[in-house]
Formats: C-alpha cells, structure tokens, sequence
C-alpha cells in the first residue's frame, strides 16, 4: 500500500517522537512492552498522536467517527440519555469527545426536548482535540473539562471509540501450555522491531481472564489482552457506584455509562483464524497493520474484548444493561424516528441524512461493526432494548 507523504514538519515530528521512543527503550535494556510503546505513540506530551497538534478527525484527518457523519447520532443518544437521566441526575460526562461535534448535537437536541442539563463534563487528554471543544461549545456554559474521571458522578457517561485507543499488551502463544509477551525493541539499521519476553505473573493472570480456551489455540497465535481497559472500566464502575451513594438526598442516585467501540466477544475475538490479533493503524483514512510507520501522525487501535469489559463491570457492581450492535442500538433508540423530521421531498437535506444513517445501521458498514455496551447502576434501560440485547452472547 502508498500511503501520502507527510509534510517536513509533521516528518520533523515523527523523527523527533521515533528519538524520544528509542532512547526510552535504552534505558529500560532495550525493550519496552507494546503497551508502553502504543502509549508512547499516542499520548507523549506535544508529540503523541492525541497529545500532538494535527488534526485527527474528519477529511483533513485519519478517520470520520459516528458523530461527524451526521447529527441523528448524538441526537439519538439523547433520547437514551434523556430516559436514564430522569433516574439519577441531570448531568453527563464524556470521555474522549473528539471534536465536541457528539457534545454539540446531544446538548442541543436535550434542549430541544426540554431536558435540562446542569453539567456536561468532558475528560479529554488531547490539547489540541480540547481546544477544538472549546471553540464548538463555547454556548454550552454547562461544559466544563477535567483532567481525570471524578471519584463519585451520578448521570450519564458517554464513550465514543474510547476503549480502542487505550494500549494493550501483545501477546504470543509459544507452545502448548506457555506464552510470551510481544514488546519493541530499537534497531539502529531497521529502526523499531518486535522482539519477545516472558509474560510477568501479572499478565499471565490478565491472559487467563480473557483466553478462556487457550487449548484451542495453535501456537505462535499472536493477540491482544487489555488490562488498561479493564482498569478504567474498574474506575468507572467505581465512580458510578460513589455516585450512586453520595448523592444529596443521601438514598444515592443511580448512574449509566454508555460505552460504543468495535470489538466482539470472547469467544469471537480469540479464533483461531485471528492468529495475529486486531491490530489497526489510521493515516489519512487508509488502513493498515504497521504500527511502526510514522510514529505519532498515525492512530494506533485495538478491537475491544466486550466480555473482559463486562466481566470487569459485574466485578464492580454494575449492571449490564445491555449488548447490541450499533444498529439495533440506534433504531431502538429511534434514530429512524429522527431522520424523518426531514420531509423526504427536501432531497438536499434529507438524502444526506439518509446516507449517514444507512452507513450508521448497516451490517456492512458500521452496524454490526460496532457494538453497545450499557452499564448501569441502580438505573434501567427502557424496555424496547431488551429485543436487541445479546448480552447472553458475552
């Protein structure tokens, strides 16, 4: 595959990040986890991926989300967090709000709904992304940004494509009943290259939780485990638990987290034929599997194991709600319903929305693609979801 070019600045700011990485990898006897590395990669201070300056979302960037496709998504997801809301607290957080585009269009089809809102927080670790939320919401005095998820919050989480961006560690099946782990090492002549490890006692735990049928899988079968997602999903599960037990009327108000990403269950993530995992980079919406290209001016993904993310949530207290593609998702939600506030005779309009919509619910685009997992603490989805729910399947 030819990918384009960088200019000279953003090639400037690759090599400086591929300095900062190696040097790193030689203080640490020339090798670091894949983990450490994918962090690198993305969130070094002013050179990361997320950290750095470039754009990421939309044409001028790597890839288009959900919500820069149309505004029927956030609007959607208002319909949900308007019902959820109405059983704990008026207030949302989002992490990793890209844009500010799925802030935008939630707070403003909420305020067309006469839900009112007393906060919408938003984590967010890239400077230049929180600056670009900054401007796309500077009329929402509700907003406000933090650092870190809180100790305690009752309402609404949304998270959109966050649980694929957080690093992961590579892991290689090395016989019958053993693994290894998959790290970077430098190379002054190849520059950034694999090389093996034995697994700490830690992962090796991480691995039992999530390949529960690890006889089945032949050896050299290399994947991904994730016991960065699991831990902020522990934290979330946490939070809204605090949250649930601290609020004002001292009877604790509940809370939901509604958490979108591609990914599958257990017992479709670790197939055998998936022998070399699901490692993705993202540069300037071309796909491919090289993790060492241009460091930093690419995004570097994993798929997300759902059934490690809701084993972690029961763990700490939540419910599932539910676990649907996000097509069944959006149409129980009435997605269908809003698209049709457009007259389809307004064909400028309408034929715009429509094509977003079907690439939102199709099962070749986006649909199937994509999943929805809800999470819940002392609240309820409405009852339409339930026809949708595979969470049987986790």
């Amino acid at each position: 595959m030819i990918l384009p070019e960088p200019s000279e600045q953003a090639r400037a700011a690759s090599d400086a990040l591929t300095l900062h990485i190696s040097r790193e990898i030689e203080s640490h006897d020339g090798w670091i986890s894949f983990a450490r590395f994918m962090e690198l990669l993305l969130y070094t201070p002013k050179l990361g991926y997320y950290s750095g300056g470039a754009k990421k979302l939309g044409e001028q960037g790597d890839f288009t989300t959900a919500p820069e496709m149309t505004p029927l998504f956030g609007a959607t997801l208002a319909q949900v967090a308007a019902k959820l809301m109405a059983q704990s607290t008026p207030q949302l957080l989002e992490f990793g709000a890209g844009t500010g585009q799925l802030a935008h269009d939630v707070l403003t089809e909420l305020a067309a709904m006469n839900v009112p809102v007393t906060q919408y927080a938003i984590v967010e670790l890239s400077g230049e992304l929180r600056a670009r939320q900054q401007e796309k919401l500077r009329d929402f005095p509700q907003v406000c940004w933090l650092d870190a998820l809180p100790a305690a919050f009752s309402g609404v989480v949304l998270a959109n494509e966050v649980l694929d961006a957080m690093p992961v560690h590579l892991v290689c099946k090395q016989s019958e009943s053993t693994w290894c782990e998959q790290g970077v090492a430098w190379s002054e002549e190849r520059g950034f290259v694999f090389a093996q490890r034995e697994c700490t006692p830690e992962l090796l735990q991480q691995i039992g939780q999530q390949i529960l049928d690890t006889e089945d899988l032949p050896v050299g079968y290399l994947t991904e485990v994730h016991p960065l997602a699991c831990g902020f999903i522990h934290t979330l599960a946490a939070m809204l638990q605090a949250g649930r037990m601290q609020s004002d009327s001292g009877s604790g108000s509940g809370g939901a987290a509604i958490l979108i990403d591609y990914g599958f269950p257990a017992h479709e993530y670790y197939l055998a034929q998936r022998s070399q995992g699901t490692l993705m980079c993202h540069y300037r919406h071309h796909a491919h599997a090289d993790p060492f290209y241009l460091p930093g001016l690419q995004d570097v993904t994993a798929h997300v194991d759902f059934s490690a993310m809701a084993r972690t949530a029961l763990m700490g207290g939540l419910d599932v709600l539910a676990y649907m593609g996000q097509a069944a998702f959006l149409i129980h939600a009435g997605i269908g319903d809003l698209l049709m506030r457009t007259p389809v005779t307004d064909s400028l309009r309408y034929l715009p929305q429509a094509k977003a919509v079907q690439k939102l619910v199709s099962p070749a685009e986006m649909g199937e693609l994509f999943k929805v997992l809800v999470l819940g603490a002392g609240v309820d989805l409405p009852p339409e979801f339930a026809r949708g729910d595979h969470s049987y399947k986790l």
